[in-house]
């Protein structure tokens, strides 16, 4: 499970990931509404940075030291 949270963690942390997503969503045909929009690209950035200030950094940069190999 903790593997998993990791390679999540680190494909949210890559902006090609949202890019990839809006261009998916794009072309099936999603359309929003200028106000939906806006809302969902400030609940994005809420969850983007509840994320960066629950992630130890350190862990993920330094496995080795945190006992995993």
């Amino acid at each position: 499970m903790n593997k998993i949270l990791e390679t999540v963690l680190k494909y949210l942390n890559q902006s090609s990931t949202y890019k990839g997503l809006f261009s998916v969503l794009a072309a099936f045909g999603v359309v929003l509404k200028p106000e939906l929009a806006d809302a969902i690209i400030a609940c994005a950035l809420g969850i983007i940075g509840l994320i960066n200030v629950l992630v130890d950094e350190h862990k993920l940069k330094n496995p080795e030291q945190n006992g995993a190999v």
